[in-house]
């Protein structure tokens, strides 16, 4: 049985990043986490905390497409994720029902691990190991 905690992260790309890091730190109080700069991708990371629960990632890319495709990284929501106990275990029983996870990817930051799938419409989804 897939066991989800709870949502672990929403990731938001934005078209202009000062003016969305304004709004979710002055408007909306969000709490920085951690904000990085990433040089090989020209981008910015920030993570904010909302309420203490949950986590907004906030990212900046170079010229990204104005549609919302998977890939490349596009302007608008990125993911959802979900945070799991055991990846191993919630990607067997996604397989089970024939969902087609990515190979897990270990988080530079955090160091957990993580991977990706899509809804039937292909909503990128995350699981992520607590």
């Amino acid at each position: 049985m897939l066991k989800l905690n709870r949502i672990h992260h929403i990731a938001i790309i934005c078209s202009d990043y000062e003016r969305s890091k304004t709004f979710y730190t002055e408007v909306l109080e969000f709490k920085i986490v951690r904000e990085v700069y990433r040089e090989e991708r020209k981008s910015y990371k920030l993570d904010l905390e909302v309420n203490g629960l949950y986590q907004i990632e906030l990212f900046s890319f170079p010229g990204p497409p104005p549609a919302r495709p998977s890939q490349p990284e596009a302007l608008g929501l990125r993911h959802l994720a979900f945070e799991v106990n055991n990846i191993e275990e919630a990607i067997f029983h996604l397989n089970e029902y024939d969902v087609v996870t990515e190979p897990i990817r270990t988080d530079e930051f955090t160091g957990k691990r993580f991977t990706f799938f899509t809804d039937p419409d292909g909503l990128p989804l995350e699981l992520y190991e607590g």
